[in-house]
């Protein structure tokens, strides 16, 4: 693709407006629309200005022109719009050097793609996570200095059962998912089979070809996978993916939420992340070792279980995600692999025995992420498995949570809390800095900003379930 194709696009498609997207630190998608007439060839080299500064986590006030520099292997229609609207990925970059951003995550993304080229070790890094997401008719929160508190709710709730009349939506009147037992039923009790449907059907509009789609395990949370693709690309359609999921959702009146854990006591969302490296369109994970796996393979598993409690402080990067990764239930949570053991941080399926197949499942990481950091990271820390030899020691073939404590003594696992993860990060970070992928601004911006806006806030505020424990002490 280059800048010809995708004016050319614009022009058949009858564009009267252009979207300009951008990723924040935090990982939240924004953009700048400008009429069609702006968009020329010199626009993919001269870029867009806007403030920095207004963003989280990003410039100072006395340093906030940045450009915005479209990339042309990137563009769709937005289905969205009412008038018709180009919309273009690009890159944040500095106006003076004209080089990537350092705080800009896509271009820490494009880094690592870059870095690995350089290794010599593959070309090629492929990703393709599974985002799980739920999806209510109802929300209410506020966080006030004197109240505080959230309301979610949905047809599918087993709090609804006895609702006289018909349902809100009409569709499951008496059919409910039971807690922890909502993963694959047919509808009635699948209430949003139609609203995943039409999901699936607008991200093939933008070349985002779904491979399944299904209800989860929680009331009200569904999964879509999509097509894996290589590093920079799978970013870029993860966060397209969330924008035409919560969309499409909204225009039913339903809002989504990608945060992983939203209610108490049923399952939260995660995001395994397949991974594989290929070179000169060869897979190099596939060879005659534990699972199919190549050494290659298996080192790269030893780096992303010996980087693991830094690697979450991007991968599950916010303070709800370790309402979701505790101990003795399915989480995650131990730093072990296997084949085929859902319990274990790596997972090696074992659907195939196709060499192109062959991959590892990172499961710790949660849909809050920012995609461009966390993606960049497992990689880097996979990489530098490879480099050092790091041996992930045995596999772990029992599940994990039968184990007795004795037998558990011995197996890591990851931070309990945001601040501990924070605290790793802090600790093993020269793995990130190789090839300057990641920059220690950037490692400083984000555990500043994390620690200042989201854990002190958090530690600060009296919560709802206090006033039950200590109100009347």
């Amino acid at each position: 693709m280059d800048a010809k194709t995708a004016l050319k696009y614009a022009e058949d498609q009858g564009a009267k407006f252009f979207s300009v997207r951008f990723t924040d630190l935090v990982g939240a998608w924004h953009h700048l629309s400008y009429p069609i007439s702006q968009l020329t060839e010199d626009s993919f080299e001269d870029g867009f200005g806007f403030d920095a500064s207004s963003l989280r986590g990003w410039a100072a006030i006395n340093e906030s022109d940045m450009l915005l520099v479209p990339d042309p292997v990137r563009f769709w229609m937005d289905a969205y719009a009412e008038e018709p609207t180009l919309c273009l990925v690009a890159n944040v970059v500095e106006p003076i050097t004209k080089e990537g951003y350092p705080l800009d995550p896509r271009s820490v993304a494009r880094r690592a793609e870059n870095y690995l080229r350089f290794t010599g070790l593959a070309d090629t890094a492929y990703f393709g996570p599974e985002a799980e997401f739920f999806v209510f008719d109802s929300v209410r929160f506020r966080n006030d200095p004197h109240a505080a508190g959230y309301e979610l709710d949905t047809d599918e709730g087993t709090w609804n059962s006895q609702r006289n009349g018909e349902s809100e939506r009409g569709a499951n009147l008496g059919y409910r998912i039971r807690n922890k037992g909502g993963y694959v039923p047919v509808s009635p009790a699948d209430s949003l089979v139609d609203l995943r449907a039409e999901i699936s059907l607008a991200l093939s509009e933008v070349g985002i070809n779904v491979e399944c789609h299904h209800h989860e395990v929680a009331t009200a949370q569904c999964e879509i996978d999509f097509r894996f693709s290589t590093l920079l690309g799978t970013a870029d359609n993860l966060q397209l993916f969330k924008y035409i999921v919560r969309n499409t959702a909204y225009g039913r009146g339903m809002s989504v939420t990608f945060m992983p854990k939203p209610l108490y006591g049923d399952n939260g969302s995660g995001m395994h992340v397949h991974q594989s490296l290929w070179k000169d369109e060869k897979p190099l994970f596939a060879g005659d070792g534990y699972a199919g796996l190549s050494e290659m393979a298996r080192f790269y598993i030893g780096g992303l279980l010996k980087h693991a409690p830094a690697l979450v402080a991007f991968a599950a990067p916010t303070t709800n995600s370790y309402k979701r990764l505790v101990p003795g239930f399915e989480a995650p949570v131990n730093l072990a692999y296997s084949a085929r053991n859902r319990s274990a941080a790596v997972r090696i399926p074992m659907f195939s025995a196709n060499p192109k197949q062959k991959r590892i499942e990172f499961r710790p990481p949660d849909p809050s992420c920012n995609p461009y950091l966390a993606f960049a990271a497992m990689m880097m820390a996979g990489l530098d498995g490879i480099q050092n030899r790091i041996d992930p020691g045995a596999p772990l073939d029992k599940d994990i949570y039968d184990l007795s404590p004795e037998e558990l003594k011995d197996v890591p696992s990851l931070p309990g809390t945001l601040d501990e993860a924070l605290d790793a990060l802090e600790r093993d970070q020269e793995f990130l800095l190789k090839g300057d992928v990641f920059t220690r601004q950037l490692i400083t911006a984000w555990i500043r900003y994390k620690r200042e806006n989201e854990i002190a806030p958090l530690r600060m505020r009296p919560h709802p379930l206090e006033f039950g424990l200590y109100f009347d002490i």
